[in-house]
Protein backbone atom coordinates (compact mmCIF):
# COMPACT_ATOMS: atom_id res chain seq x y z
CA UNK A 1 0.00 0.00 0.00
CA UNK A 2 1.45 3.18 -1.03
CA UNK A 3 -0.76 5.13 1.31
CA UNK A 4 -1.67 3.85 4.91
CA UNK A 5 -4.83 2.34 5.71
CA UNK A 6 -6.49 4.94 7.88
CA UNK A 7 -6.01 8.28 6.58
CA UNK A 8 -9.46 9.09 7.14
CA UNK A 9 -11.82 12.33 6.75
CA UNK A 10 -12.95 14.56 9.22
CA UNK A 11 -15.63 16.58 7.98
CA UNK A 12 -19.07 15.28 5.87
CA UNK A 13 -19.09 16.50 2.30
CA UNK A 14 -22.06 16.42 0.23
CA UNK A 15 -21.40 14.64 -2.92
CA UNK A 16 -22.73 15.45 -6.79
CA UNK A 17 -24.03 13.93 -9.58
CA UNK A 18 -21.51 14.34 -12.32
CA UNK A 19 -22.63 12.70 -15.69
CA UNK A 20 -25.18 10.95 -16.13
CA UNK A 21 -27.70 10.19 -13.51
CA UNK A 22 -28.07 6.94 -11.93
CA UNK A 23 -31.16 4.89 -13.51
CA UNK A 24 -34.42 4.09 -11.45
CA UNK A 25 -34.10 0.63 -13.17
CA UNK A 26 -30.25 -0.27 -11.91
CA UNK A 27 -31.38 0.85 -8.12
CA UNK A 28 -34.35 -1.67 -8.23
CA UNK A 29 -31.71 -4.13 -9.77
CA UNK A 30 -29.57 -3.56 -6.36
CA UNK A 31 -32.27 -3.53 -4.09
CA UNK A 32 -32.26 -7.41 -3.36
CA UNK A 33 -30.19 -7.19 0.73
CA UNK A 34 -26.45 -8.17 0.51
CA UNK A 35 -25.10 -11.61 1.50
CA UNK A 36 -23.61 -12.75 4.70
CA UNK A 37 -20.21 -12.22 4.79
CA UNK A 38 -18.09 -14.94 7.14
CA UNK A 39 -15.63 -12.19 8.97
CA UNK A 40 -13.93 -15.87 10.72
CA UNK A 41 -12.92 -16.98 6.86
CA UNK A 42 -11.22 -13.52 6.40
CA UNK A 43 -10.01 -14.08 9.25
CA UNK A 44 -7.99 -17.01 8.43
CA UNK A 45 -7.42 -15.85 4.99
CA UNK A 46 -5.52 -12.36 6.10
CA UNK A 47 -3.40 -14.82 8.72
CA UNK A 48 -2.79 -17.48 6.42
CA UNK A 49 -1.14 -14.94 3.95
CA UNK A 50 0.53 -12.86 6.40
CA UNK A 51 2.07 -15.44 8.22
CA UNK A 52 6.00 -15.57 8.05
CA UNK A 53 5.82 -19.08 5.82
CA UNK A 54 4.91 -16.19 3.19
CA UNK A 55 7.65 -14.36 3.73
CA UNK A 56 6.37 -11.01 3.22
CA UNK A 57 4.84 -11.85 -0.34
CA UNK A 58 7.71 -10.06 -2.01
CA UNK A 59 7.33 -11.11 -5.61
CA UNK A 60 9.87 -13.11 -7.73
CA UNK A 61 10.33 -15.13 -4.21
CA UNK A 62 8.94 -18.49 -2.93
CA UNK A 63 6.74 -16.17 -1.37
CA UNK A 64 5.13 -15.59 -4.65
CA UNK A 65 4.21 -18.59 -5.70
CA UNK A 66 2.49 -19.74 -2.70
CA UNK A 67 0.40 -16.63 -2.66
CA UNK A 68 -0.62 -16.74 -6.11
CA UNK A 69 -1.68 -20.77 -5.81
CA UNK A 70 -3.37 -19.83 -2.40
CA UNK A 71 -5.01 -16.89 -4.53
CA UNK A 72 -5.95 -19.15 -6.68
CA UNK A 73 -7.29 -22.02 -5.35
CA UNK A 74 -9.63 -20.09 -2.97
CA UNK A 75 -10.93 -18.71 -6.39
CA UNK A 76 -11.78 -21.92 -7.99
CA UNK A 77 -12.90 -23.19 -4.51
CA UNK A 78 -15.30 -20.63 -4.73
CA UNK A 79 -16.27 -21.47 -7.99
CA UNK A 80 -15.09 -18.27 -10.25
CA UNK A 81 -13.78 -19.43 -13.34
CA UNK A 82 -10.30 -18.59 -14.72
CA UNK A 83 -9.95 -15.09 -16.60
CA UNK A 84 -5.83 -15.32 -16.97
CA UNK A 85 -3.56 -16.47 -20.08
CA UNK A 86 -4.42 -19.49 -22.10
CA UNK A 87 -7.41 -20.52 -20.00
CA UNK A 88 -5.41 -20.25 -16.70
CA UNK A 89 -5.57 -18.53 -13.78
CA UNK A 90 -2.73 -15.65 -14.05
CA UNK A 91 -1.60 -12.93 -16.18
CA UNK A 92 2.11 -12.76 -16.83
CA UNK A 93 3.81 -9.45 -15.75
CA UNK A 94 7.33 -8.86 -16.97
CA UNK A 95 9.38 -6.93 -14.71
CA UNK A 96 12.93 -5.59 -14.26
CA UNK A 97 14.23 -6.59 -10.86
CA UNK A 98 17.27 -5.07 -9.66
CA UNK A 99 18.97 -5.05 -5.96
CA UNK A 100 22.36 -3.64 -4.92
CA UNK A 101 24.95 -6.86 -4.32
CA UNK A 102 26.06 -5.71 -0.48
CA UNK A 103 26.60 -2.62 1.29
CA UNK A 104 27.05 0.18 -0.70
CA UNK A 105 29.73 2.61 -0.40
CA UNK A 106 28.04 6.40 -0.42
CA UNK A 107 30.29 9.51 0.38
CA UNK A 108 29.79 13.10 -0.14
CA UNK A 109 32.49 15.74 0.37
CA UNK A 110 30.72 18.89 2.57
CA UNK A 111 32.28 22.39 2.49
CA UNK A 112 35.21 20.46 2.09
CA UNK A 113 35.11 17.52 5.00
CA UNK A 114 34.42 13.78 3.62
CA UNK A 115 31.27 12.50 4.69
CA UNK A 116 30.44 9.04 5.02
CA UNK A 117 26.76 8.03 4.46
CA UNK A 118 25.32 4.93 6.15
CA UNK A 119 22.79 3.25 3.83
CA UNK A 120 19.17 3.43 5.85
CA UNK A 121 20.71 5.95 8.10
CA UNK A 122 20.95 9.33 6.51
CA UNK A 123 20.31 8.15 3.00
CA UNK A 124 18.37 5.10 1.17
CA UNK A 125 19.93 4.08 -2.03
CA UNK A 126 17.94 2.43 -4.75
CA UNK A 127 19.21 -0.37 -6.62
CA UNK A 128 19.44 1.53 -10.63
CA UNK A 129 16.89 0.31 -12.48
CA UNK A 130 18.54 1.14 -15.72
CA UNK A 131 19.93 -2.55 -16.14
CA UNK A 132 23.10 -1.11 -15.48
CA UNK A 133 25.39 -3.79 -13.63
CA UNK A 134 27.33 -1.49 -11.36
CA UNK A 135 26.92 2.54 -10.38
CA UNK A 136 30.46 3.93 -9.85
CA UNK A 137 30.96 7.65 -9.53
CA UNK A 138 33.32 10.25 -7.76
CA UNK A 139 32.90 13.64 -6.78
CA UNK A 140 29.99 14.57 -8.67
CA UNK A 141 28.79 18.23 -7.68
CA UNK A 142 25.15 18.49 -6.53
CA UNK A 143 22.38 21.41 -6.88
CA UNK A 144 19.42 22.12 -5.41
CA UNK A 145 16.51 22.52 -7.46
CA UNK A 146 13.65 23.26 -4.94
CA UNK A 147 10.60 21.42 -5.77
CA UNK A 148 12.21 20.18 -9.03
CA UNK A 149 8.81 20.95 -11.08
CA UNK A 150 8.56 21.99 -14.84
CA UNK A 151 4.71 22.44 -15.24
CA UNK A 152 4.64 25.32 -18.43
CA UNK A 153 0.73 24.39 -17.67
CA UNK A 154 1.10 26.50 -14.39
CA UNK A 155 3.80 28.54 -15.65
CA UNK A 156 6.56 26.92 -13.24
CA UNK A 157 10.30 25.71 -14.10
CA UNK A 158 12.50 25.08 -11.34
CA UNK A 159 15.26 24.27 -13.20
CA UNK A 160 15.74 27.96 -15.09
CA UNK A 161 17.98 26.06 -17.65
CA UNK A 162 20.63 24.73 -15.18
CA UNK A 163 22.58 22.06 -16.92
CA UNK A 164 22.67 19.16 -15.02
CA UNK A 165 24.41 17.00 -17.05
CA UNK A 166 26.99 15.08 -14.86
CA UNK A 167 25.12 16.30 -11.19
CA UNK A 168 23.03 14.97 -8.75
CA UNK A 169 19.74 16.26 -8.37
CA UNK A 170 18.39 17.41 -4.47
CA UNK A 171 14.79 17.56 -4.37
CA UNK A 172 12.20 18.78 -2.12
CA UNK A 173 8.81 16.47 -1.71
CA UNK A 174 5.66 17.02 -2.47
CA UNK A 175 4.19 20.12 -4.03
CA UNK A 176 5.31 23.99 -3.80
CA UNK A 177 2.58 25.15 -1.76
CA UNK A 178 2.26 22.63 0.47
CA UNK A 179 3.45 24.85 3.09
CA UNK A 180 1.86 28.07 2.02
CA UNK A 181 2.81 29.91 -1.19
CA UNK A 182 0.80 30.16 -3.52
CA UNK A 183 -0.05 32.37 -6.45
CA UNK A 184 -1.23 34.82 -3.89
CA UNK A 185 2.31 34.67 -2.19
CA UNK A 186 4.38 34.97 -5.45
CA UNK A 187 4.28 30.62 -6.17
CA UNK A 188 2.42 28.85 -8.37
CA UNK A 189 -1.33 26.71 -8.48
CA UNK A 190 -0.83 23.26 -7.01
CA UNK A 191 -3.86 22.51 -5.02
CA UNK A 192 -2.68 23.93 -1.55
CA UNK A 193 -2.49 20.61 0.57
CA UNK A 194 -4.22 18.73 -2.37
CA UNK A 195 -0.84 16.90 -3.65
CA UNK A 196 -1.14 17.14 -7.58
CA UNK A 197 0.87 14.03 -9.26
CA UNK A 198 3.80 17.29 -9.75
CA UNK A 199 4.49 16.38 -5.32
CA UNK A 200 5.33 12.71 -5.91
CA UNK A 201 8.20 11.09 -5.63
CA UNK A 202 8.18 8.98 -8.96
CA UNK A 203 7.54 11.80 -10.97
CA UNK A 204 10.64 13.43 -9.25
CA UNK A 205 12.76 10.77 -10.11
CA UNK A 206 10.95 10.33 -13.71
CA UNK A 207 12.30 14.40 -13.89
CA UNK A 208 15.60 13.98 -13.54
CA UNK A 209 15.90 11.56 -16.18
CA UNK A 210 14.49 14.37 -18.60
CA UNK A 211 16.80 16.97 -17.44
CA UNK A 212 19.68 14.47 -17.77
CA UNK A 213 21.09 14.08 -14.09
CA UNK A 214 23.38 11.57 -12.75
CA UNK A 215 21.09 11.17 -9.95
CA UNK A 216 18.35 12.57 -7.65
CA UNK A 217 18.06 12.66 -3.83
CA UNK A 218 14.82 13.63 -2.40
CA UNK A 219 14.60 15.28 0.79
CA UNK A 220 12.72 13.33 3.48
CA UNK A 221 10.11 14.79 6.09
CA UNK A 222 7.61 13.25 7.83
CA UNK A 223 4.51 15.74 6.77
CA UNK A 224 4.63 16.49 3.16
CA UNK A 225 5.98 12.68 2.04
CA UNK A 226 3.18 11.76 4.65
CA UNK A 227 5.51 8.79 6.37
CA UNK A 228 8.01 8.30 8.43
CA UNK A 229 12.32 7.71 7.47
CA UNK A 230 11.44 4.07 8.34
CA UNK A 231 9.03 3.74 5.51
CA UNK A 232 11.69 5.40 3.35
CA UNK A 233 14.56 2.88 4.18
CA UNK A 234 12.47 -0.44 4.28
CA UNK A 235 10.84 0.83 0.76
CA UNK A 236 13.90 1.81 -0.34
CA UNK A 237 16.74 -0.60 0.49
CA UNK A 238 15.40 -4.05 -1.05
CA UNK A 239 14.83 -4.96 -4.40
CA UNK A 240 13.00 -2.95 -7.01
CA UNK A 241 10.95 -3.44 -9.62
CA UNK A 242 9.79 -1.65 -13.18
CA UNK A 243 7.86 -2.66 -16.01
CA UNK A 244 10.33 -3.79 -18.85
CA UNK A 245 11.37 -0.71 -20.92
CA UNK A 246 12.60 -0.36 -24.73
CA UNK A 247 14.79 2.18 -22.97
CA UNK A 248 15.03 2.28 -19.11
CA UNK A 249 17.47 5.26 -18.97
CA UNK A 250 14.86 7.58 -20.28
CA UNK A 251 13.03 6.88 -16.76
CA UNK A 252 15.47 6.65 -14.44
CA UNK A 253 18.76 7.96 -13.52
CA UNK A 254 22.35 6.03 -12.79
CA UNK A 255 21.24 6.69 -8.90
CA UNK A 256 18.19 7.42 -7.25
CA UNK A 257 17.99 7.79 -3.22
CA UNK A 258 16.37 9.85 -0.27
CA UNK A 259 18.25 11.55 2.24
CA UNK A 260 17.43 12.50 5.65
CA UNK A 261 16.29 16.51 6.38
CA UNK A 262 19.22 16.90 9.24
CA UNK A 263 21.68 15.85 5.75
CA UNK A 264 20.25 18.19 3.61
CA UNK A 265 20.30 20.91 5.69
CA UNK A 266 24.14 19.99 6.74
CA UNK A 267 24.60 20.80 2.55
CA UNK A 268 22.69 24.06 2.44
CA UNK A 269 24.48 25.35 5.21
CA UNK A 270 27.62 24.68 3.98
CA UNK A 271 26.82 26.55 0.98
CA UNK A 272 25.75 29.63 2.68
CA UNK A 273 21.79 29.05 2.63
CA UNK A 274 19.67 28.37 5.50
CA UNK A 275 17.12 25.32 5.08
CA UNK A 276 14.06 26.61 5.94
CA UNK A 277 15.11 30.14 3.47
CA UNK A 278 15.76 27.70 0.71
CA UNK A 279 12.49 25.99 1.36
CA UNK A 280 10.38 29.48 1.17
CA UNK A 281 12.53 30.86 -1.61
CA UNK A 282 11.45 26.97 -3.88
CA UNK A 283 7.66 28.37 -3.31
CA UNK A 284 7.92 30.98 -5.29
CA UNK A 285 8.51 31.11 -9.10
CA UNK A 286 10.97 32.95 -9.28
CA UNK A 287 13.65 30.00 -7.29
CA UNK A 288 16.51 29.92 -8.73
CA UNK A 289 18.74 26.55 -8.48
CA UNK A 290 21.47 26.63 -6.06
CA UNK A 291 24.70 24.88 -6.81
CA UNK A 292 25.96 23.17 -3.33
CA UNK A 293 29.73 23.17 -2.05
CA UNK A 294 29.37 19.30 -2.03
CA UNK A 295 30.19 16.45 -4.10
CA UNK A 296 29.15 12.78 -3.56
CA UNK A 297 30.43 9.61 -4.82
CA UNK A 298 28.87 5.94 -4.91
CA UNK A 299 30.01 2.49 -5.89
CA UNK A 300 27.61 -0.83 -5.69
CA UNK A 301 27.28 -3.63 -8.22
CA UNK A 302 23.57 -4.15 -9.13
CA UNK A 303 22.13 -7.23 -9.81
CA UNK A 304 19.53 -6.96 -12.77
CA UNK A 305 17.44 -9.72 -14.13
CA UNK A 306 13.93 -9.68 -16.54
CA UNK A 307 11.73 -12.30 -14.36
CA UNK A 308 7.89 -12.42 -14.72
CA UNK A 309 5.67 -11.92 -11.74
CA UNK A 310 1.50 -12.71 -11.81
CA UNK A 311 -1.58 -11.08 -11.67
CA UNK A 312 -4.14 -13.50 -10.69
CA UNK A 313 -7.85 -13.18 -12.42
CA UNK A 314 -11.11 -14.87 -11.98
CA UNK A 315 -14.19 -13.98 -13.43
CA UNK A 316 -18.17 -14.42 -12.11
CA UNK A 317 -19.53 -14.28 -16.14
CA UNK A 318 -22.55 -12.01 -16.82
CA UNK A 319 -25.62 -13.89 -17.15
CA UNK A 320 -26.57 -11.28 -19.81
CA UNK A 321 -23.95 -8.69 -20.90
CA UNK A 322 -20.96 -10.73 -20.75
CA UNK A 323 -18.89 -8.71 -22.58
CA UNK A 324 -19.43 -5.98 -19.97
CA UNK A 325 -17.38 -5.84 -16.94
CA UNK A 326 -17.17 -4.32 -12.96
CA UNK A 327 -13.90 -4.79 -11.70
CA UNK A 328 -12.73 -5.22 -8.26
CA UNK A 329 -8.79 -5.64 -7.07
CA UNK A 330 -6.37 -5.40 -5.14
CA UNK A 331 -2.51 -6.01 -4.39
CA UNK A 332 -1.24 -9.16 -3.32
CA UNK A 333 2.13 -8.31 -2.76
CA UNK A 334 4.06 -6.64 0.03
CA UNK A 335 7.87 -6.20 0.54
CA UNK A 336 9.10 -9.45 1.52
CA UNK A 337 12.21 -10.15 3.54
CA UNK A 338 14.39 -7.00 4.27
CA UNK A 339 16.73 -5.21 6.60
CA UNK A 340 15.30 -6.17 10.32
CA UNK A 341 14.09 -4.27 12.59
CA UNK A 342 14.90 -3.52 16.46
CA UNK A 343 13.93 -6.93 17.19
CA UNK A 344 15.73 -8.09 14.35
CA UNK A 345 12.21 -9.48 12.08
CA UNK A 346 13.15 -9.38 8.89
CA UNK A 347 9.58 -10.43 7.34
CA UNK A 348 7.54 -7.71 6.78
CA UNK A 349 4.39 -9.31 6.87
CA UNK A 350 1.89 -7.02 5.14
CA UNK A 351 -1.14 -8.35 7.42
CA UNK A 352 -3.15 -4.99 6.74
CA UNK A 353 -1.27 -3.75 3.58
CA UNK A 354 -2.50 -5.81 2.23
CA UNK A 355 -3.30 -9.03 3.08
CA UNK A 356 -6.56 -8.11 4.18
CA UNK A 357 -7.29 -6.39 0.66
CA UNK A 358 -6.94 -9.59 -0.74
CA UNK A 359 -8.80 -11.71 1.74
CA UNK A 360 -11.54 -8.91 1.00
CA UNK A 361 -10.99 -9.42 -2.59
CA UNK A 362 -11.88 -13.51 -1.95
CA UNK A 363 -14.79 -12.70 0.32
CA UNK A 364 -16.53 -10.44 -2.38
CA UNK A 365 -15.70 -13.31 -5.61
CA UNK A 366 -17.18 -16.42 -2.77
CA UNK A 367 -20.42 -14.07 -2.70
CA UNK A 368 -20.83 -13.02 -6.54
CA UNK A 369 -20.09 -16.95 -7.25
CA UNK A 370 -23.41 -17.25 -5.65
CA UNK A 371 -25.32 -14.70 -7.99
CA UNK A 372 -26.20 -13.98 -11.42
CA UNK A 373 -24.98 -11.09 -11.85
CA UNK A 374 -25.99 -9.04 -15.38
CA UNK A 375 -22.36 -7.94 -16.34
CA UNK A 376 -19.40 -10.11 -15.74
CA UNK A 377 -17.33 -9.19 -12.55
CA UNK A 378 -13.78 -9.81 -12.57
CA UNK A 379 -11.31 -10.68 -9.42
CA UNK A 380 -7.88 -9.17 -9.77
CA UNK A 381 -5.22 -9.60 -7.50
CA UNK A 382 -2.52 -7.46 -9.05
CA UNK A 383 1.77 -8.30 -8.03
CA UNK A 384 4.31 -5.19 -7.48
CA UNK A 385 1.62 -2.58 -6.08
CA UNK A 386 4.70 -1.82 -3.56
CA UNK A 387 7.03 -1.04 -6.47
CA UNK A 388 5.21 1.36 -8.39
CA UNK A 389 1.69 -0.14 -9.30
CA UNK A 390 3.15 -2.17 -11.93
CA UNK A 391 0.80 -5.02 -11.96
CA UNK A 392 -1.81 -3.23 -12.17
CA UNK A 393 -0.15 -0.43 -14.78
CA UNK A 394 0.46 -3.66 -16.61
CA UNK A 395 -2.85 -4.72 -16.78
CA UNK A 396 -4.34 -1.16 -17.78
CA UNK A 397 -2.17 -1.41 -21.24
CA UNK A 398 -3.15 -5.02 -21.19
CA UNK A 399 -6.17 -5.61 -20.44
CA UNK A 400 -7.85 -9.33 -19.92
CA UNK A 401 -11.07 -7.53 -20.40
CA UNK A 402 -11.62 -4.30 -22.98
CA UNK A 403 -11.34 -0.96 -20.45
CA UNK A 404 -13.97 0.53 -23.07
CA UNK A 405 -16.70 -1.26 -22.14
CA UNK A 406 -15.16 -1.85 -18.19
CA UNK A 407 -18.09 -0.36 -16.60
CA UNK A 408 -15.87 0.76 -13.26
CA UNK A 409 -12.96 -0.63 -10.12
CA UNK A 410 -13.49 -0.88 -7.04
CA UNK A 411 -9.91 -1.30 -5.69
CA UNK A 412 -9.26 -2.48 -1.83
CA UNK A 413 -6.09 -1.13 -0.37
CA UNK A 414 -6.84 -1.91 3.34
CA UNK A 415 -9.99 -1.83 3.15
CA UNK A 416 -11.41 -2.87 6.53
CA UNK A 417 -11.90 -0.61 9.07
CA UNK A 418 -10.09 -0.49 12.20
CA UNK A 419 -12.85 -0.17 14.19
CA UNK A 420 -16.69 0.28 13.78
CA UNK A 421 -17.13 4.06 11.86
CA UNK A 422 -19.90 5.98 10.66
CA UNK A 423 -18.37 7.33 7.71
CA UNK A 424 -16.14 5.91 5.04
CA UNK A 425 -14.03 7.63 2.12
CA UNK A 426 -11.87 6.82 -0.62
CA UNK A 427 -8.43 7.49 -1.55
CA UNK A 428 -6.95 10.99 -2.63
CA UNK A 429 -9.94 13.69 -4.44
CA UNK A 430 -12.20 12.77 -7.28
CA UNK A 431 -15.45 13.84 -8.72
CA UNK A 432 -16.87 11.04 -10.57
CA UNK A 433 -20.21 8.91 -10.81
CA UNK A 434 -19.16 5.49 -9.01
CA UNK A 435 -18.13 7.90 -5.82
CA UNK A 436 -21.90 9.17 -5.74
CA UNK A 437 -23.22 5.93 -6.06
CA UNK A 438 -20.98 4.81 -3.40
CA UNK A 439 -22.26 7.74 -1.23
CA UNK A 440 -25.81 6.77 -1.90
CA UNK A 441 -25.21 2.91 -1.17
CA UNK A 442 -23.10 3.93 2.39
CA UNK A 443 -26.45 6.16 3.42
CA UNK A 444 -28.27 3.39 3.38
CA UNK A 445 -26.62 1.56 5.88
CA UNK A 446 -26.25 4.95 7.72
CA UNK A 447 -22.84 5.80 7.01
CA UNK A 448 -21.64 8.97 5.51
CA UNK A 449 -18.68 10.00 3.31
CA UNK A 450 -16.02 12.17 4.13
CA UNK A 451 -13.31 13.36 1.92
CA UNK A 452 -9.60 12.47 2.64
CA UNK A 453 -8.33 14.02 5.71
CA UNK A 454 -4.80 14.29 4.08
CA UNK A 455 -4.91 15.16 0.62
CA UNK A 456 -1.26 16.36 0.89
CA UNK A 457 -0.25 12.31 0.68
CA UNK A 458 -1.68 12.37 -2.85
CA UNK A 459 -3.29 8.91 -2.33
CA UNK A 460 -5.15 9.26 -5.18
CA UNK A 461 -1.69 8.21 -6.57
CA UNK A 462 -0.37 5.80 -4.68
CA UNK A 463 -3.11 2.50 -5.36
CA UNK A 464 -3.89 0.22 -7.57
CA UNK A 465 -6.98 2.11 -9.19
CA UNK A 466 -4.72 4.86 -10.39
CA UNK A 467 -3.50 2.96 -14.05
CA UNK A 468 -7.11 2.42 -14.51
CA UNK A 469 -8.25 6.28 -14.17
CA UNK A 470 -5.65 7.86 -16.01
CA UNK A 471 -6.86 5.50 -19.29
CA UNK A 472 -10.54 7.16 -18.22
CA UNK A 473 -11.82 3.94 -16.35
CA UNK A 474 -14.02 5.25 -13.39
CA UNK A 475 -12.25 3.73 -10.35
CA UNK A 476 -11.92 4.16 -6.74
CA UNK A 477 -10.11 2.50 -4.10
CA UNK A 478 -12.02 2.47 -0.35
CA UNK A 479 -11.38 3.12 2.60
CA UNK A 480 -13.29 2.27 5.11
CA UNK A 481 -13.18 5.76 6.92
CA UNK A 482 -11.62 6.81 11.22
CA UNK A 483 -14.44 7.98 12.35
CA UNK A 484 -15.52 5.69 15.28
CA UNK A 485 -17.93 4.76 16.84
CA UNK A 486 -16.19 4.37 19.91
CA UNK A 487 -14.50 7.72 20.12
CA UNK A 488 -15.12 9.47 16.89
CA UNK A 489 -12.43 10.85 14.81
CA UNK A 490 -9.64 12.33 17.87
CA UNK A 491 -9.48 8.44 18.39
CA UNK A 492 -9.79 7.05 14.69
CA UNK A 493 -6.82 9.44 13.71
CA UNK A 494 -4.76 8.48 17.29
CA UNK A 495 -5.20 4.95 15.95
CA UNK A 496 -4.27 6.00 11.75
CA UNK A 497 -1.34 7.67 13.38
CA UNK A 498 0.07 4.75 15.50
CA UNK A 499 -0.59 2.27 12.46
CA UNK A 500 1.64 4.35 9.91
CA UNK A 501 4.20 5.49 12.72
CA UNK A 502 4.47 2.05 14.75
CA UNK A 503 3.57 -0.16 11.51
CA UNK A 504 3.36 0.59 7.96
CA UNK A 505 5.87 -0.93 5.85
CA UNK A 506 7.69 -2.32 8.66
CA UNK A 507 7.98 -6.11 10.04
CA UNK A 508 4.89 -4.82 13.07
CA UNK A 509 2.04 -5.26 10.39
CA UNK A 510 1.42 -8.55 11.30
CA UNK A 511 -1.99 -10.66 12.16
CA UNK A 512 -3.60 -9.84 15.68
CA UNK A 513 -6.27 -12.24 16.80
CA UNK A 514 -7.35 -9.06 18.93
CA UNK A 515 -8.42 -6.69 16.09
CA UNK A 516 -11.63 -5.48 16.00
CA UNK A 517 -13.67 -6.49 13.25
CA UNK A 518 -17.24 -4.83 14.27
CA UNK A 519 -17.43 -2.48 11.24
CA UNK A 520 -16.01 -5.27 9.20
CA UNK A 521 -19.72 -6.60 7.85
CA UNK A 522 -20.80 -3.22 7.05
CA UNK A 523 -17.49 -2.61 5.10
CA UNK A 524 -18.36 -5.92 3.08
CA UNK A 525 -21.56 -4.28 2.53
CA UNK A 526 -21.11 -1.18 1.32
CA UNK A 527 -17.85 -2.39 -1.39
CA UNK A 528 -20.65 -5.72 -2.45
CA UNK A 529 -23.52 -3.34 -2.75
CA UNK A 530 -21.84 -1.08 -5.24
CA UNK A 531 -20.39 -3.34 -7.68
CA UNK A 532 -23.75 -4.96 -7.05
CA UNK A 533 -25.44 -2.20 -8.21
CA UNK A 534 -22.86 -1.56 -11.01
CA UNK A 535 -23.35 -5.32 -12.27
CA UNK A 536 -26.80 -5.27 -12.43
CA UNK A 537 -27.68 -2.34 -13.96
CA UNK A 538 -27.06 -0.05 -17.43
CA UNK A 539 -25.12 2.74 -16.15
CA UNK A 540 -21.84 3.95 -17.43
CA UNK A 541 -20.38 5.88 -14.58
CA UNK A 542 -18.09 8.85 -15.62
CA UNK A 543 -16.06 11.25 -13.97
CA UNK A 544 -16.93 15.19 -13.64
CA UNK A 545 -16.67 17.46 -16.30
CA UNK A 546 -13.97 19.56 -15.29
CA UNK A 547 -11.58 15.78 -14.53
CA UNK A 548 -9.07 15.38 -16.39
CA UNK A 549 -9.89 11.86 -16.92
CA UNK A 550 -13.28 12.56 -18.87
CA UNK A 551 -12.31 13.01 -22.44
CA UNK A 552 -10.37 9.23 -22.09
CA UNK A 553 -13.78 8.35 -20.85
CA UNK A 554 -15.81 9.85 -23.15
CA UNK A 555 -13.28 8.72 -26.43
CA UNK A 556 -14.38 5.26 -25.33
CA UNK A 557 -18.04 5.28 -25.04
CA UNK A 558 -17.75 5.25 -28.64
CA UNK A 559 -16.75 1.82 -29.08
CA UNK A 560 -19.46 0.70 -26.76
CA UNK A 561 -22.38 1.97 -29.21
Amino acid sequence: MTSPITRFPRKSLRVLTFGALISASAMALAAAPAPKFDVARVSNDIKTLSSDAFEGRGPATPGEKKTIDYIAAQMKAAGLQPAGEKGSWFQNVPLRMSSIVGTPTVAMTIGGTATPLSQGEQIAVRAAETGQSSVDFKNLPLVFVGYGVKAPERGWDDFKGVDLKGKIMVVLVNDPDFEGGGVENGGGDFGGKLMTYYGRWTYKYEEAARQGAAGVLVVHESEPASYGWATVKNSNTNTMFDIVRADPKAAHTQMEGWIQKDLAAQLLKASGVDFEAAKAAARKKDFQPIPLKATMSANYAVKSDIITSYNVAGLVRGSKYPDETVIYSAHWDHLGVGLPDAKGDRIYNGARDNASGTAALLELARAFAKTKPERSVLFLAVTAEEKGLLGSEYYADNPLRPLATTAGVINMDGPLSIEKTTNFSISGAAKLDLLTMLTEEGGKLGRHFTPDARPEAGSFYRSDHFPMAKRGVPAISFNPGRELVNGGDARGKELSDAYTRDKYHQPADEYDPNWNTSGWDSDFTLLYSLGNRLANGRDWPNWSQDSEFRAARDASAASRK
